[in-house]
């Protein structure tokens, strides 16, 4: 079983092993850009820069966030990154007033991240994200390999700490996320982003005050048929 042949490897090991197994073409990296991302894209384009990476462009992120995708891209010569937009169908239908990110969060971030990476990684059979067990919550006990059903998922970053993460950005001089400076610990989108105090969780900042803690990326079936719905 992968997950215990990797239980105690390096995320480049984990990479590595990811794309010996399905190719790169049948291989893709989910990335947020977001405050942590540099760190796997930089261990991601140490191994193979061109494997594809995709962004979800929500409708909803920071311009900071935009920026520093552009920026990451020329730093680490990364080949082959894909922005993916929700279906504007689905938007107009569900929400024409933008106001579903206040009265339905699961709903918005269903049209807006769910689907549409439901949608982009039907071309693959394994994806890479850059869940941390250190970040809490349900990612406490994540397995460094997870069958999702329908691909494999690749957790490089699972058993590594909060200090090796600093580390990876001291070491290769990564620029930090823009907004990092002004306490936003971890960013998605911007009406459900907030700042961290000190001594928070570092997602203590994510959708403030509701028992909402993960966008559903993670927890819903990312399936061809779950892709489809709405558009």
């Amino acid at each position: 079983m992968l997950d215990r042949a990797l239980r105690d490897a390096s995320p480049e090991e984990v990479i590595a092993t990811a794309l010996r197994a399905v190719g790169r073409d049948r291989l893709a990296l989910v990335s947020s850009f977001g405050t942590e991302s540099a760190a796997l894209l930089k261990v991601m384009a140490d191994v193979d820069p061109a494997i594809p990476v995709i962004f979800l462009d929500t409708g909803w992120l920071f311009a900071e966030t935009l920026a520093y995708r552009d920026s990451l891209i020329a730093v680490l010569g990364l080949r082959d990154v894909r922005s993916v937009k929700p279906s504007q169908a689905a938007v107009d239908a569900t929400d024409p007033d933008r106001d579903l990110w206040f009265s339905d969060p699961d709903a918005c971030c269903r049209i807006r991240k769910v689907e549409p990476l439901a949608r982009a990684l039907q071309p693959f059979d394994a994806w890479i994200n850059g869940r941390k067990r250190f970040q809490g919550g349900a990612r406490g006990a994540i397995a460094v390999v997870e069958d999702d059903g329908i691909r494999l998922k690749f957790n490089p970053f699972a058993n590594v700490s909060r200090e090796r993460v600093a580390a990876i950005y001291t070491e290769a001089n990564l620029p930090p996320h823009p907004l990092a400076a002004s306490g936003y610990l971890s960013v998605g989108c911007m009406p459900c982003t907030s700042r961290s105090a000190p001594g928070e969780d570092a997602r203590a900042g994510r959708w403030r005050g509701r028992a909402k803690t993960e966008c559903g990326i993670h927890t819903t079936s990312l399936s061809p048929l779950a892709g489809r719905g709405s558009g």
